[in-house]
């Protein structure tokens, strides 16, 4: 297994006693976003295991995922953590995560990977145009300055991983020849796994520690996600979320711009509708 190559930022350097608690507080909606995101980042060795086992015997491939990407996943989730900590100290953050990876372990499986693995490839652009998005749409909606550096950090990161995921789905298109199709049928699969998945299992459980009443009361968890979801959609960036979305099908420039309207509606159901 190839060693860890150095992480572009280091927890350590966070210095968590600038964060503002007032402003930090004052929106309860965006850091329950927050502990769900942390939740879900944390996770990110389960996945990464499904991805290594997915992609036996390309050692380049195993060993960027394996080095590079959980590395800075995991750091990602630890950052969360400590962030929500601080907001929310008496938030049992350790228990909360560890009912949402029970639950979370059992859907986030090898089988809901591509059978190609090129298309597995285009599929994680998905998501992480779905993270980088996300994270923006976060440092925008937010004035406290702890969140603002590390919504900057964690959002560069996600670029970067697009980056990466793209180039290995170029190098498997080359091979596999999927055409655009069998790209785009990838693409919206893994839009609707996040939106259906992910996202849900991580607000319930959120919930389920911050706001026990809830957990009688199917409506009221109902009415507080479509809440948070609906802020989220407000502040993405649709216009780099469909950049990121349409490169993988490497359209011609016309079909293109046909495609930049509809594909923007589509782009504000991807972090979770």
């Amino acid at each position: 297994m190839q060693q860890a190559t150095p992480l572009p930022w280091k927890l350590e350097d966070i210095d968590f006693s600038r964060l503002d608690a007032v402003k930090a507080r004052a929106d309860e909606d965006l850091l329950c976003l927050i502990c769900a995101s942390s939740f879900i980042e944390s996770g990110s060795d389960l996945y990464t295991r499904n991805l290594v086992e997915h992609y036996q015997g390309d050692a380049a491939v195993q060993a960027w995922l394996g080095a590079q990407w959980e590395q800075e996943e995991l750091q990602h989730g630890r950052a969360l953590a400590t962030y929500i900590r601080h907001a929310w100290p008496g938030f049992d953050w350790d228990r909360a995560f560890a009912d949402f990876l029970a639950e979370y372990s059992t859907v986030c499986t090898t089988e809901e990977l591509e059978s190609r693995r090129g298309l597995e490839m285009a599929a994680r652009c998905v998501v992480e145009t779905g993270t980088a998005s996300l994270y923006r749409a976060i440092h925008s909606l937010t004035e406290e300055p702890v969140l603002k550096e590390l919504t900057e950090h964690i959002k560069s990161d996600e670029v970067r991983h697009y980056s990466h995921f793209y180039k290995y789905f170029r190098d498997y298109e080359a091979r596999e020849h999927n055409g655009r199709w069998r790209v785009l049928g990838a693409l919206i699969r893994r839009m609707r796994e996040i939106r259906n998945e992910d996202g849900d299992i991580a607000l319930r459980h959120v919930f389920a520690w911050r706001h026990p009443e809830y957990n009688d009361n199917p409506h009221a968890f109902k009415q507080a996600s479509e809440r948070i979801y609906a802020l989220v959609r407000r502040n993405l960036p649709a216009e780099m979320m469909v950049k990121m979305l349409l490169k993988p099908l490497n359209l011609p420039p016309r079909i293109h711009a046909g495609l930049q309207r509809p594909l923007t509606r589509l782009s504000q159901r991807l972090v979770l509708h």
